[in-house]
């Protein structure tokens, strides 16, 4: 099941998040159409000097894939140590480059948030143990193969259940 949402709401432009206050927020009514983009030449078209990493498919050229995974009859969810293993090899069915990886137990029992920050860009994951959901979030551009994760990841966690989503990222027209 492939899903493209356009996010066509209020935008805050102007400010970095640091030092942001709400005071400053300049809110615009402008909608972001994703056929309305405008790219800069030096980023669309890198010269032989500069490397690209976006992806050419079917004609399309665009920044990367971005996979939303729910899992759903999950197992695992709150050892710490099976996420790692987990995401770590999600990364290398990618072959993908882990850059960093972050994982936050909520309590022993609880549930776990982190990201696995790679070159390429990144994989997190949020998950319910009491629901036996997880929440799984991958984005890579290059040459990276998202899709590579989905079957270690669901390995892992026993999923009786996938939902998957896909976006293209970054997408020129």
């Amino acid at each position: 099941m492939a899903t493209n949402v356009s996010f066509l709401g209020p935008v805050i432009r102007g400010h970095s998040k640091k030092g942001l206050k709400k005071a400053e927020a300049r809110r615009t009514d402008e909608v972001i159409a994703p056929h309305a983009v405008s790219v800069p030449a030096n980023v669309s078209d890198a010269g032989p000097e500069q490397k690209d990493f976006f992806v050419e498919r079917n004609g399309v050229r665009f920044a990367g894939t971005h996979l939303l995974i729910d899992f759903w009859q999950a197992e695992n969810l709150n050892n710490l140590h099976a996420i790692e293993r987990a995401l770590r090899e999600a990364v290398d069915a990618c072959r993908a480059t882990l850059l960093h990886l972050h994982l936050h137990h909520f309590s022993p029992n609880g549930g776990v948030s982190g990201v696995a920050v790679l070159a390429e860009s990144h994989i997190s994951i949020h998950t319910w143990p009491e629901r036996g959901y997880a929440a799984i979030d991958i984005f890579m551009c290059g040459s990276c193969d998202p899709y590579q994760a989905v079957p270690v990841l669901r390995r892992f966690f026993g999923a009786g259940q996938v939902q998957l989503g896909e976006q293209k990222r970054g997408m020129i027209l």
